[in-house]
């Protein structure tokens, strides 16, 4: 392997990456840099997220560029606010001992007017988004036709998140006679369109194989309930306490219930996603570099920009539609020579998602067992130990305190010291996982499925002011839920429709998102009022259906939008929701915690109910 020297880069920018405690190039860098140096070819260079490719494309760019004209020379490209950033950032770092070199990086959400005051004044490297890049050169503020060099920077990830009109109009008023570098960890058939149509002849390296995973990250899957599917992720995080990692969830709302429940169980968590203001998520951003955070929940296109090379764990809440996603996400760990883990979270019928993605990284996933409850509770017991036995003492700050301390623990044995110690620390996890169940055995999962009660701790039970004289039947009261879009793959529990109301179970962790859900919905004309209620006990095995009676309802679990013949509202199921009028505590219905319970409904009431006695699954 080369040396940075050895590519024949400036003194002034050589200090710079001694400083930053660069020793040798990586693959791509040492592929790169002498080829943009040398040539003025275009370029196209797959390199796998982690690998250095800011270094690759910037390095050579500071080398040759003209720092006595205050003209735009570089244009870099970039699909989020965060990577932009970080490109920014890293080109100032390098050229710190370079005289006269100006970077400037611009994105929607900061001051547009402040961008422009430092446009005027000259700016040679500019690292922006589409979008706000799009936006100075209508303004006239930002001047391409001086550009020597043009960088995308992640152009997969830019064509998938939609910005493939502000390329064109980027790539149009640029000079004809410049040198353009295509960057990307994959390469699919619309990037390939870009290099067909943008690009001269362009020369092509490869760090790696092309689209494939890294080498450094290990590849596991867990199979799992939709249930089981928090309690899952929650014994991974359990069972390695060093972890350091970031969880991928595909929406908002996923997003920041992960992040709640693992705050609430105890973890230095935080949520990142597209409703965040920029100031609310360069903080989060920074926590999380600086180990403030130990899990980042995040959405894609969220963490596109997060550069941090010590992640422990990739974990994946749920798989990415598109494989290439899958790269991009595996790609944040097993970074700059690290070794990391990368997750995936699957229930039985998702694992024909796992065979692209195999075929896409050439690599297999393994597949591991969830985490015991005694296995966590070992784990956790030695680390702490190892942590302790590793601790160095600061006589300075302690030696003032040892005496009382001394004095406050007289009379305790050695061996009760300990165990009174280790018990501080550790009781919390035992209590936890005292009788804890298995998450591995299937067959019961899936019996326990059909056959819980709606005692089940896991579940919420709520009344509905829709029954018989309705129409109202399992199958249009479970279409009916699907139609509001309550969450992915919510868990629908027992069921019964009585004359003029009727009861039905949830997934306890969508409560507040379920009483939402239904405001301003009607079923046949009728206003839908759903509320919270106390489960009923039961004392025997449950009520017979009525002969004859359609059963579809009973002992399945319906994902997504229901049926066509299910959609039991002419309006689609559900009228316009007026957002603003539920934030601001408008709903007619008032305080639900105030309405009288309707557990003894059931009882009062002459119906005979048609039950739906348990939890199951869509029919394949």
């Amino acid at each position: 392997m080369s040396t940075f020297t050895e590519l024949g880069l400036k003194e002034e920018i050589l200090k710079a990456l001694t400083d930053l405690g660069y020793e040798k190039p990586s693959e791509i860098q040492e592929k790169a840099i002498p080829q943009v140096i040398s040539s003025t070819d275009d370029l196209k260079a797959f390199a796998q997220t982690g690998t250095g490719k800011t270094a690759a494309f910037s390095l050579p760019i500071l080398q040759l560029l003209n720092s006595e004209s205050k003209n735009t020379q570089a244009i870099i490209l970039s699909p989020t606010r965060e990577l932009a950033v970080q490109i920014g950032n890293n080109i100032k770092d390098f050229s710190k001992y370079m005289k006269n070199v100006n970077v400037l990086t611009v994105y929607g959400g900061a001051n547009i007017d402040e961008q422009i005051k430092k446009l005027r004044k000259g700016v040679q490297i500019v690292v922006g988004t589409p979008g706000r890049t799009v936006d100075l050169i209508k303004r006239g503020r930002l001047k391409l036709e001086n550009v020597q060099w043009l960088i995308l920077d992640e152009a997969d990830e830019m064509l998938n998140m939609g910005f493939k009109d502000e390329l064109d109009q980027v790539l149009e008023v640029t000079p004809e006679e410049k040198q353009t570098l295509l960057f990307s960890a994959t390469f699919p058939k619309e990037v390939e369109s870009i290099a067909r149509n943008y690009m001269n002849n362009p020369v092509e390296i490869t760090a790696g194989q092309k689209n494939t995973g890294s080498d450094n990250v290990e590849n596991q899957y867990y199979l799992v309930t939709e249930r089981n599917r928090y309690p899952a992720l929650r014994r991974i995080c359990d069972v390695n306490p060093d972890i350091y990692g970031i969880v991928f969830c595909r929406t908002k709302r996923e997003t920041a219930q992960v992040a709640d429940n693992l705050i609430q169980d105890g973890y230095n968590a935080d949520a990142l996603h597209g409703d965040l203001s920029q100031a609310q998520r360069d903080g989060v951003m920074q926590k999380f570099r600086n180990k403030s955070l130990q899990m980042l929940v995040a959405t894609d296109v969220a963490a596109r920009g997060l550069d941090v090379n010590s992640l422990t764990h990739v974990i994946n809440y749920k798989l990415p539609d598109q494989t290439e996603a899958y790269t991009h996400r595996s790609g944040r760990t097993g970074r700059a020579g690290n070794k990391g883990i990368s997750i995936a979270l699957i229930t039985n019928k998702e694992m024909g998602k796992l065979r692209p993605i195999e075929r896409k990284i050439q690599k297999k996933f393994e597949k591991k067992s969830v985490p015991s409850g005694e296995e966590i509770c070992k784990n956790q017991l030695f680390s702490l130990i190892n942590n302790v036995k590793e601790t160095e003492v600061n006589h300075q700050q302690i030696d003032t305190y040892l005496e009382n301390i001394y004095a406050s623990l007289e009379g305790l044995e050695r061996e009760e010291l300990i165990q009174k110690f280790v018990s501080v620390e550790f009781n919390k996890f035992l209590k936890h996982y005292a009788n804890s169940r298995d998450l591995n055995d299937s067959e019961r999962s899936r019996k326990d499925d059909r056959g819980k009660s709606r005692d089940d701790e896991n579940m919420t039970r709520f009344f509905v002011n829709l029954g018989r004289k309705d129409q109202l039947n399992p199958g249009k009261l479970i279409g009916l839920i699907n139609d509001q879009n309550i969450t992915d793959n919510v868990e629908i529990g027992q069921i019964e429709i009585l004359d003029t109301f009727s009861f039905f179970e949830l997934d306890k962790n969508f409560t507040d998102e379920t009483i939402e859900a239904f405001v301003d919905t009607t079923f046949n004309g009728r206003n839908v009022n759903v509320e919270v209620t106390e489960k009923k006990k039961r004392s025997g095995g449950g009520g017979r259906r009525r002969g004859g009676e359609d059963r579809r309802g009973r002992g399945r679990r319906f994902e997504g939008k229901g049926r066509s013949d299910r959609r039991s509202n002419d309006s689609g199921g559900r009228s316009d929701r007026n957002d603003s009028r539920r934030r601001e505590g408008g709903n007619d219905r008032g305080d639900r915690r105030d309405r009288p319970d309707r557990s003894d409904r059931t009882s009062r009431s002459s119906d005979r109910p048609d039950r739906s006695a348990g939890f199951g699954r869509r029919r394949n």
